[in-house]
């Protein structure tokens, strides 16, 4: 038998006869390892054990002590859901059940639920994981495996004929009567499962799409342990106070009513304000890394979606226009603006690179039932940034965006994690140039000695790209920042540079984006700061505390100096007591209060009290200044007052 070759986590190769397993893999490691193995990843996708690897895959062996372990459980939870609710309810028709960030989901049909019914079905769940069943892996070929739905489930014959329809080998899993259609994986027996809860019901469409059938959504999710579990449940309840929707309203920073349409956020002076600074912040940093600024417009003629390839691959995400018989598009990227720009010159090797920015809206037409405050809307801004680099530029570029990331992450405290996310199935160009584009961005990861995970399959439809993931102050991890090599558009769209040689060359085209987006990096920003946004950012960084109307005009004074110093600052002067005006102020997340009564308008000072409830007297007005003029240079909130 022929032998193959594997690459493993550290980049050493292991080689194991073809055919092998990742279990297999696992075994020729040690039989330690073998022993312990769950799961395994190849190419950064989790699978089943029993998968077979090729020459050349980048393999990782998942045990219970791996960090993808928790995935593994969850999903075989949302099986034992399933056999739960068949045991309940024979009417009712599985879909699909995969696991999530935070849990588990299974979407069925035939049977009505209510949020009433979900203990009945929790309690049928703790008889399956109490009775320890073996969950096993089993084989049928194509034909077996369609007898089992022709008759009664039109969902998993559609599974069938779209996902596995390249292979004659269909895997099911068995736990005691229970059968599920499912590439895995699990974890080995249904006792392994220490804690669950079944959290909510929702309603979603058939693959996503509110043309087909509407579902009913059974959210829950799954632990090794139930102090897991209760941290868990703890953290939801603090994410459900810190919610951007409760919280936008309460600060009064966004809406989105109805009568404007679904997923089209309206800004509100406070939110404005916040996003303003943003901008401005993201604009510091492209200027000192030399991008110049341009401006594309809302929509272009299909024309040139078709030739920068969007309109293939984003057509049904796309909002179309029919303008005097010419079809026209709302631009869900800025990208191939930008290349037009770039196209409508002439340049030379000493010109490159060329750094393009634009703080551009974009639109994409999401379900309605995605969409979700600021974290999926209709129209959103990306902080763009598009280059044209020489090949040997990449390296170089690609490091100083990453330093400019890295900047972004740690002004917001936010904890992140690195990605290069590979080829999609849905792609444009040749195997050649994504080769080359991949191993680009590897090399640069490596030469940065940086720990990155692998995403296979989850790059742009015309490059890869590094993900940058963050962290926000519950624990939970968001998609932002970005940076995408493209070896495509700019042969799409012909652009070149003459060469020291005099020759034509093509040019390298990187994407890049600092937040990801403004709306879902303002909405992650409202939940981890809990509305209390540092002094740079906070729409009102002062209020003025009269304790009666007799000092409004030394109120009025302090405001004229603090706005002098460029300080946004309000007076509450309607007449309430002054206990009233101070939980007002907390309330609204005012970063700082000053009280005034004729004792500190007789001596120019002020009381300084902030909203985690500290206070100083007597306090110089130049010193407070001062005080605030450096915690906004440090964009940190400040330790403690000055004198």
């Amino acid at each position: 038998m022929s032998e193959i070759a594997v690459v493993l986590p550290d980049g050493s190769e292991l080689g194991v006869p073809e055919g092998a397993t990742l279990e297999d893999v696992a075994y020729e490691i040690g039989p330690g390892l073998g022993d312990d193995t769950v799961a395994g990843k190849i190419e950064g996708e989790l699978v089943d054990k029993a998968t077979p690897v090729s020459d050349g895959d980048r393999v990782e062996i998942v045990t219970d002590q791996s960090d993808e372990y928790l995935s593994v459980l969850r999903h075989s939870a949302a099986h034992v859901f399933a056999q739960a609710l068949l045991r309940l309810y024979d009417d009712a028709k599985l879909t699909i059940g995969p696991w999530t960030d935070e849990g588990f989901y299974y979407d069925i049909t035939g049977v009505d639920l209510d949020e009433d019914d979900l203990r009945e079905i929790e309690n049928e769940m703790q008889e399956i994981v109490e009775a320890d069943y073996d969950i096993e892996r089993v084989v049928y070929d194509r034909e077996a495996a369609v007898d089992k739905y022709e008759s009664d489930n039109e969902y998993k014959l559609d599974i069938l004929e779209a996902e596995a329809s390249d292979s004659d080998e269909i895997s099911f899993y068995e736990q005691a009567e229970f059968e599920d259609l499912c590439k895995g994986p699990h974890v080995e027996s249904t006792g392994e499962i220490g804690a669950f809860k079944l959290l909510n019901i929702s309603s979603s469409y058939w693959r996503g799409d509110e043309e087909n059938d509407t579902l009913t959504r059974v959210h829950g999710t799954a632990f090794e342990s139930e102090s897991d579990l209760e941290a868990f449940l703890t953290m939801r309840e603090e994410a459900k106070e810190r919610d951007h929707r409760k919280l936008g309203q309460e600060l009064d920073l966004f809406s989105i009513p109805t009568v404007t349409g679904p997923g089209l956020p309206l800004y509100h002076p406070n939110g404005k304000t916040i996003l303003r600074e943003l901008e401005a912040y993201g604009e510091s940093m492209n200027d000192e890394y030399g991008y110049e600024y341009v401006e594309t417009p809302h929509l272009f003629r299909t024309e040139l979606w078709k030739q920068s390839g969007h309109y293939d691959n984003y057509v049904d995400d796309m909002f179309l226009l029919d303008v005097n018989d010419e079809e026209y598009g709302l631009k869900p990227m800025n990208c191939p603006g930008h290349a037009t720009i770039f196209e409508q010159n002439s340049w030379s090797y000493r010109d490159l690179p060329v750094r393009y920015a634009e703080n551009g809206k974009v639109y994409r037409k999401e379900q309605r039932g995605e969409l979700s405050g600021l974290s999926r809307v209709w129209a959103f801004t990306i902080d763009d940034g598009h280059l044209f680099v020489r090949p040997e530029q990449i390296e170089s570029e690609v490091n100083d965006i990453m330093a400019m990331i890295n900047d972004v992450l740690e002004t917001f405290d936010l904890d992140y994690e690195v990605a290069l996310a590979t080829r999609p199935e849905k792609s444009v160009g040749s195997d050649e140039i994504w080769e080359q584009a991949e191993s680009q961005l590897e090399s640069v990861l490596e030469s940065a000695n940086m720990d990155y995970e692998l995403e296979a399959g989850d790059g742009a439809f015309y490059g890869p790209k590094i993900d940058f993931a963050f962290t926000d102050a519950l624990g939970r991890k968001w998609d932002g920042p970005t940076v995408q090599l493209d070896f495509n558009m700019p042969e799409r769209f012909d652009l070149s540079y003459t060469g020291k040689d005099n020759e034509d060359h093509r040019p390298v085209m990187i994407h890049r984006a600092l937040y990801g987006s403004f709306e879902r990096f303002f909405m992650v920003l409202i939940e981890h700061y809990d509305g209390k946004f540092p002094l740079w950012l906070a729409p009102e960084q002062v209020r003025i505390l009269p304790i009666s109307d007799d000092e409004l005009g030394y109120a009025h004074r302090l405001k004229n100096d603090l706005e002098a110093a460029d300080f946004r600052v309000d007076i509450e002067d309607r007449s309430w007591t002054l206990g009233r005006k101070i939980r007002e102020a907390q309330d609204d997340r005012v970063p700082y209060m000053l009280v005034v009564g004729s004792d500190e308008a007789e001596a120019g000072t002020v009381s300084v009290r902030d909203r985690k409830e500290r206070e100083q007297q007597d306090v110089d007005l130049d010193s407070f200044i001062d005080h605030l003029t450096d915690e906004r240079a440090e964009k940190r909130e400040a330790p403690d007052f000055v004198d």
